[in-house]
């Protein structure tokens, strides 16, 4: 376990590469979903055994709608299956799970499947599970503007007191601490419209290694990376 003072509260991670991982091995992309599944499996345990306290997946993103309709419809038949499998387990684990994102655009029987998850670890504590799904980080920026000059053109609200608290308070995250470590895999450096207002301070770590072979081990690493860096906040030491 890497040293608790050092424990980042809140890991996020953009999971990159299960297409490739199964194109490689000359697979249908959803074999490589599939397989992911595993990865986020071995992802809570590391978070539980190291004390993080916040994990959030990005698991599909506003423009993965434009992803071939079949590998779309793969995507939300695993979602829906893997939340049947994997909820008593999660229970067991003291695993709370959360989605951030925009719930409309999915199928009734996937919004029944999301409400159904959040419903039945809701009182959980180990850990907050967030499922980032049709999340797009400019969208969730638009809509918190939006709730917030809603506010104040009703007279709720004085513009002047509208400051970054304000802000945070409107966004999907309004229920956790910003990210203090990201994590990409697959090499990819960029963050892709995930987090863009929270991850101001994050560390943020891009190991080569595709998310269907991201293992314990792997989390572990991206751990001791966090722990070996000097977090200033803008602040000379």
């Amino acid at each position: 376990m890497i040293q608790e003072r050092k424990i980042p509260r809140h890991v996020a991670i953009i999971m990159d590469g299960n297409g490739r991982w199964a194109e490689q091995r000359g697979e249908e992309r959803y074999v490589g979903h599939m397989q992911g599944v595993e990865s986020v499996r071995r992802a809570v345990k590391a978070a539980l055994r190291n004390g993080v306290e916040y994990l959030t997946l990005y698991a599909f993103s506003t423009e993965n709608w434009g992803r071939p309709a079949e590998e779309v419809n793969a995507l939300m038949e695993i979602l829906c299956k893997s939340i049947v499998a994997e909820t008593p387990e999660l229970k067991a684990q003291g695993v709370r799970v959360r989605m951030i994102g925009d719930r409309s655009r999915f199928s009734e029987r996937v919004r029944k499947h999301l409400a159904w998850i959040e419903a039945e670890t809701g009182g959980q504590e180990k850990l907050t599970l967030v499922l980032a799904l049709n999340y797009s980080s400019r969208s969730e920026l638009v809509r918190a503007a939006r709730r917030l000059a809603e506010e104040a053109a009703a007279g709720a609200l004085d513009p002047a007191q509208i400051d970054e608290r304000r802000i945070a308070g409107a966004l999907y995250t309004d229920f956790c601490p910003d990210p203090d470590l990201i994590v990409r895999t697959s090499g990819e450096c960029r963050l892709s419209n995930f987090l863009l207002w929270q991850a101001s301070y994050a560390e943020l770590y891009f190991p080569e290694v595709l998310w269907p072979d991201f293992t314990e081990e792997e989390f572990d690493k991206a751990l001791a990376v966090y722990a070996a860096r000097d977090r200033r906040f803008g602040l000379v030491k």
